[in-house]
């Protein structure tokens, strides 16, 4: 994990310097610049949010990003309880957000590939969009159904070895009459655990961006000061 910004930073500012010569300038700052600057905006949130949701309990220690049982399933979360049977509700939600933990760091080469895509013309739209998080949206929409694509076969892996499954069937057996109002969102389980990974990651990142732009303190580098600099 702790090679995972270098990795990234290294793709974004390799992305860029072979075009950085022949850049127009905006100000002080060049078209290459800003490019750099945006790739390294991204490389560093994708890092934050890959080491803290990559780790042991970093969807399920994290309240904005856990992984709460579908909604309808809560339809029949209160009748097992009820049972005695709180224990099984708590082993499941947390085998889904072990599952979750598990796809994120697979996520550091599609990253980099989408990094790597992002022209002058994409850099100079999301500096200037006015959006605290267009960086980030430009990223989920190049990225997002080919990582989807790479998390599901994990999220599936872990699920069966973990028998998150079975936990399932036991809960909902324990639901009785209840469990026949559940909804599509709980048919699909694999599905379901992989969508809420993805939107973990990309809120994350959006902070990490959010920051960047917003606060000084979070360009860490003199190019990022430099390029968000301009936005005062």
């Amino acid at each position: 994990m702790k090679d995972i910004f270098r990795t990234l930073v290294i793709a974004a500012f390799v992305a860029v310097a072979v075009s950085t010569a022949a850049a127009q300038r905006t100000g002080n700052v060049s078209d290459g610049e800003i490019a750099g600057g945006l790739k390294e905006a991204l490389s560093k949130g994708v890092s934050t949010a890959i080491k803290s949701l990559g780790k042991e309990n970093g969807f399920l220690g994290n309240v904005r990003v856990r992984i709460p049982l579908p909604k309808s399933l809560q339809k029949v979360e209160k009748v097992v309880r009820v049972a005695g049977q709180g224990k099984a509700v708590d082993e499941f939600v947390a085998s889904m957000n072990h599952a979750a933990e598990k796809a994120v760091p697979v996520a550091v080469d599609v990253f980099v590939d989408a990094i790597k895509k992002m022209t002058f013309d994409d850099a100079r739209q999301i500096l200037f969009s006015g959006k605290d998080d267009s960086a980030t949206q430009f990223f989920r929409k190049n990225s997002e159904e080919t990582l989807r694509e790479k998390f599901r076969p994990i999220v599936e892996e872990f699920t069966e070895k973990t028998g998150v499954t079975q936990k399932y069937k036991a809960m909902i057996g324990k639901a009785g009459f209840a469990a026949q109002f559940l909804g599509k969102d709980a048919t699909d389980l694999d599905g379901y655990v992989t969508q809420k990974a993805l939107d973990g990651l990309f809120l994350l990142i959006a902070d990490e961006e959010k920051k960047i732009r917003k606060d000084p303190l979070g360009r860490t580098t003199s190019l990022l000061r430099k390029v968000f600099g301009i936005l005062r």
